[in-house]
Formats: C-alpha cells, sequence, structure tokens
C-alpha cells in the first residue's frame, strides 16, 4: 500500500475509535438513567452541581491554582539555583547538580503549597 492510503485508513482508525468511545458511553449513560428512572429515582440526580451540600471548587480553578503554584516553584528554583551557583563561584559539575535538586524542591513546595490552597479553597466554597 502506498502512504497516503496509510494514513487514511490509520485516520478512520482514530476516528472511528474516538466516534465508538463516546457512542459507547452516552448510550450506557442513556440506559443506566432510563433503568434509575423506571425503578423510581428521582431526576434531580442527574443535574450536576445543583446540590448544596459539600460542593468541591470547579475543577478549572483548582487546575489553575495548582499549575499556577508549580510554575512558580519551578521559576523560584531557578533563581535560587542560579543566585547560589554564582555567589559559591562552583564549577560546571557542581552547579550541573545544583540546578535540578532545587528546582525539584521549590516545585514540590509549590505544589504542597497548592494542595493546601486547594483545601481552603473547597472549604470556602
Amino acid at each position: 500500500m502506498s502512504d497516503g492510503v496509510t494514513a487514511i485508513f490509520v485516520l478512520i482508525i482514530i476516528f472511528g475509535s474516538i466516534f465508538g468511545i463516546f457512542y459507547l458511553y452516552y448510550s450506557t449513560r442513556n440506559k443506566e438513567r432510563l433503568a434509575l428512572i423506571e425503578k423510581g429515582a428521582d431526576a434531580s440526580i442527574f443535574i450536576k452541581g445543583k446540590s448544596n451540600d459539600n460542593n468541591p471548587a470547579p475543577f478549572w480553578k483548582v487546575f489553575i491554582l495548582n499549575v499556577s503554584v508549580l510554575l512558580m516553584g519551578i521559576g523560584l528554583g531557578t533563581l535560587i539555583a542560579m543566585i547560589l551557583s554564582n555567589s559559591l563561584s562552583l564549577n560546571y559539575e557542581d552547579a550541573e547538580a545544583i540546578y535540578p535538586g532545587v528546582i525539584f524542591l521549590t516545585a514540590g513546595a509549590g505544589l504542597f503549597i497548592g494542595f493546601t490552597l486547594t483545601k481552603k479553597l473547597d472549604k470556602e466554597q
């Protein structure tokens, strides 16, 4: 087969798989809901975000908060590593080892701060 025909088959397989996943998801969800309604369940359980009890913060707020704090931690780690390597006048091999250590340390601290801020955000909601 030529490369063009192979590419078309690959695209058909990819889009067919995506269609199949969405079809199975929605048809299964529909059958599940119909079965619950037949058993007499209240239809309000299908409406997302309308209950007043223990609503967590929206996903996008949590994601943006954690990514921003992580990126600030990486930037701070790079800055601290650069300051340390220049102020201690380290040679190249020693400075090479200090950069990943400080970056990962501050990125981990940033993730921990993001976690605590997310907990606080969930309590406010």
